[in-house]
């Protein structure tokens, strides 16, 4: 018969072992991630969670402890939609599970493109255009109205058409690296 403390203490190093043998994604590892579908500062809702897959193993010291195809989660974590004629969108993203088990990761930030280059063109290209038709029509006088009248209504064309969201493709592939060590199933 085996002593009761013998056994206790087989059992305690068998549980160690388990534990020992689980591996861990430490701090700094980076994570890459497609997603499974677009984001956008236009739609997202902070709090909001996105799901991809990994699109490449994690590996760790030689050891792969996570699989490309390995299901991730993640979390908008702050979202602020386009203005019309300034502002551009922005999006930022977080991990909050690779392959099931919990992490947390760095942000991945989004920013949608400047809208100085294409105000300038709807506003710049309306108010030419009103400056040769006033010209053609009035003279001197006729070319100052046009101008005015072409830059309010390439003003006009900008505010309907300039929201410059930060968009996330379907598809993208972004970096996150883990912020602290997480277990997983490998």
């Amino acid at each position: 018969m085996v002593p009761r403390k013998l056994l206790q203490l087989v059992m305690a190093l068998l549980a160690l072992a388990v534990v020992a043998g689980a591996s861990t994604i430490p701090a700094g590892t980076p994570v890459t991630v497609r997603l499974t579908s677009e984001i956008s500062s236009g739609t997202a809702q902070a709090g909001e969670t996105f799901e991809g897959t990994l699109a490449r193993n994690v590996v760790v010291q030689g050891r792969t402890v996570a699989r490309a195809g390995a299901p991730v989660q993640g979390k908008v974590t702050y979202v602020k939609p386009s203005g019309r004629l300034h502002e551009p969108g922005q999006l930022t993203l977080r991990l909050t599970s690779v392959d099931g088990h919990p992490v947390q990761s760095s942000a991945v930030r989004g920013k949608g493109k400047s809208h100085t280059k294409s105000n300038v063109t709807k506003i710049g290209g309306g108010a030419a255009a009103g400056a040769i038709i006033g010209a053609i029509a009035g003279g001197g006088k006729g070319a100052a109205i046009g101008t005015l009248a072409g830059g309010a209504a390439g003003t006009g064309v900008a505010a309907a058409t300039g929201k410059q969201e930060a968009v996330f493709p379907a598809e993208s592939a972004l970096t996150f690296t883990i912020t602290g060590g997480t277990a997983s199933k490998r």
